[in-house]
């Protein structure tokens, strides 16, 4: 399954703080019809992610009834993306 949405990133600053992009409500669906076959635990769901040229793997997270992408420091660095920015991703999961 191939996923493409555009969205803000924003941070967390909860004990662990971090940078996120929400998937759409519609593709969140999508993602929870098939995470039974997917998910490793807690509602992970294993992904590859793209960001213009940067390409990583990572798990998609449960909040809220959908998921969050989150965006590594180093990625956010290489593609010059801050908190705030609308970015562009397109995500991998392998069913």
């Amino acid at each position: 399954m191939n996923i493409e949405f555009t969205g803000k990133i924003w941070f967390w600053k909860g004990p662990a703080p971090f940078y996120f992009v929400t998937v759409p409500e519609e593709q969140s669906r999508d993602l929870h019809f098939i995470s039974g076959s997917v998910t490793y635990g807690w509602g992970m769901i294993p992904v590859t992610v793209r960001l213009g040229q940067t390409e990583w793997t990572t798990s998609l997270w449960p909040k809220d009834g959908g998921y969050i992408v989150p965006l590594k420091a180093s990625v956010r660095k290489a593609e010059k993306v801050a908190e705030g920015d609308s970015v562009t991703l397109r995500l991998e999961v392998v069913v």
